[in-house]
C-alpha cells in the first residue's frame, strides 16, 4: 500500500467520523479537511445554528487533538487569548499562566467581534505559530490550526477582518442550510441519544496528524500546472472589477491545497481537478475589489468562476 493510500484512508475515516455526528454538505466537508491537511487555517462564514461550532470540536476530537473555543467580543483583550504572566504568591514570582491559543485546534467564534489587537494577536499566532507576550516569543502546539467563524448578518458591534488576515485563511466557505431529508436527519439523530451534542471518537492522534500533514510535500506537480495556477492568479489582477488580486501567498496557497486534495482522494499527483476544486474556496476571500464592483455587489465567488472560464487548462 503506497503511503498516499493509507493517508488517504485516515482522511475518510475523519470524513465518517465526522458526518456520522454532524449532518453536513460533502463538499463542505471536502474543502475543510483540505485545508487541514494542508496545514491551513479555515474561515467559516454562515448564520448562527448551522452547526459551525459543532463541526469545528468534531474534527478536532475525530483527529485526538486538543480543543479550545473562544468567544470573541469587543472587550476581549489580546491576553484574554495569549496567556498572561501571573504573580505566584508562594514562590514570589510571576508565571505565564497559557491562554485558550494554546491547543492543536482554536475555534475563534465570531472573530469579526474581537477588536483590531485582539485580532492581531491571533493573525501572529496564525502566521507564525507562536505569540509574544511581555516581549517573550512563546511558541504554540503543534499541529495548529484556527478554524474561524463569522456571521455575515449582524454588523453592529463588529470589526471587519483586514485583508492581511483574510489573507491568512487558506479557504473560506460556509455550511449553508441543509436540506430538506438533512434536516430530518438531524431531528431523527437527535431523538436516538439523550446528549444534546453527538459523540465523536477519535481516529487518529497527534502523532498521526502530523504524518497526515506530512504527505502533500511527496504529492507531484507538472511545471504545466505550476503555471496553470501562475496564470489563473495574474488573471484575478487584470479583471476589471479586481483592484488588488491574488498575491503570490495566495498562488502558493494554491498549490498546497491542491496537493492536498490531491492526498485527500488518494492520489500521488496533481491534476487541474484538483486545483480547480480548491480555487474557489481558496481565492475569492483574497481579492478586493474595486468600489464600482462593490457598489454593484459583485460577488467575489463570480470573479474566480470567470477566470476559471477564461484561463486555458492544461492536459491531464
Amino acid at each position: 500500500m503506497e503511503v498516499t493510500d493509507a493517508a488517504s484512508e485516515d482522511v475518510q475515516a475523519i470524513v465518517d467520523e465526522v458526518r456520522g455526528a454532524v449532518v453536513l454538505d460533502e463538499e463542505f466537508l471536502e474543502v475543510v479537511l483540505t485545508a487541514i491537511v494542508a496545514g491551513g487555517n479555515v474561515l467559516l462564514e454562515d448564520v448562527p445554528g448551522t452547526g459551525k461550532t459543532l463541526t469545528a470540536r468534531s474534527i478536532a476530537k475525530a483527529l485526538g487533538l486538543e480543543f479550545s473555543r473562544v468567544q470573541f467580543t469587543p472587550d476581549l483583550l489580546p491576553s484574554d487569548i495569549t496567556g498572561s504572566a501571573i504573580f505566584n504568591e508562594e514562590r514570589r514570582e510571576f508565571t505565564f499562566e497559557e491562554g485558550p491559543l494554546f491547543a492543536n485546534v482554536v475555534l475563534a467564534d465570531e472573530i469579526n467581534r474581537a477588536p483590531p489587537k485582539t485580532q492581531s494577536a491571533l493573525l501572529e499566532a496564525m502566521e507564525e505559530g507562536q505569540v509574544t507576550v511581555d516581549g517573550t516569543d512563546r511558541t504554540l502546539p503543534k499541529p495548529f490550526f484556527v478554524i474561524a467563524t463569522q456571521n455575515p448578518v449582524e454588523q453592529e458591534g463588529t470589526f471587519p477582518l483586514p485583508e492581511a488576515q483574510l489573507d491568512r485563511f487558506w479557504v473560506k466557505t460556509k455550511l449553508g442550510y441543509p436540506d430538506p431529508a438533512g434536516e430530518s436527519q438531524i431531528l431523527r439523530r437527535r431523538t436516538n441519544r439523550n446528549a444534546s451534542t453527538p459523540n465523536v471518537r477519535p481516529v487518529l492522534n497527534q502523532s498521526s496528524v502530523k504524518q497526515l500533514l506530512s504527505e502533500p510535500e511527496a504529492v507531484a506537480v507538472t511545471d504545466e500546472l505550476i503555471d496553470y495556477m501562475r496564470d489563473i492568479a495574474r488573471q484575478t489582477r487584470k479583471d476589471d472589477r479586481v483592484r488588488i488580486g491574488v498575491s503570490p501567498r495566495g498562488t502558493q496557497r494554491l498549490l498546497e491545497l491542491a496537493r492536498a486534495h490531491a492526498v485527500y482522494v488518494g492520489r500521488e499527483f496533481v491534476v487541474p481537478a484538483d486545483i480547480k476544486t480548491m480555487a474557489l474556496p481558496g481565492l475569492a476571500h483574497r481579492l478586493v475589489l474595486t468600489t464600482d464592483a462593490e457598489v454593484e455587489r459583485v460577488d467575489k465567488r463570480d470573479v474566480i468562476c470567470d477566470v476559471l472560464e477564461t484561463v486555458p487548462v492544461p492536459r491531464d
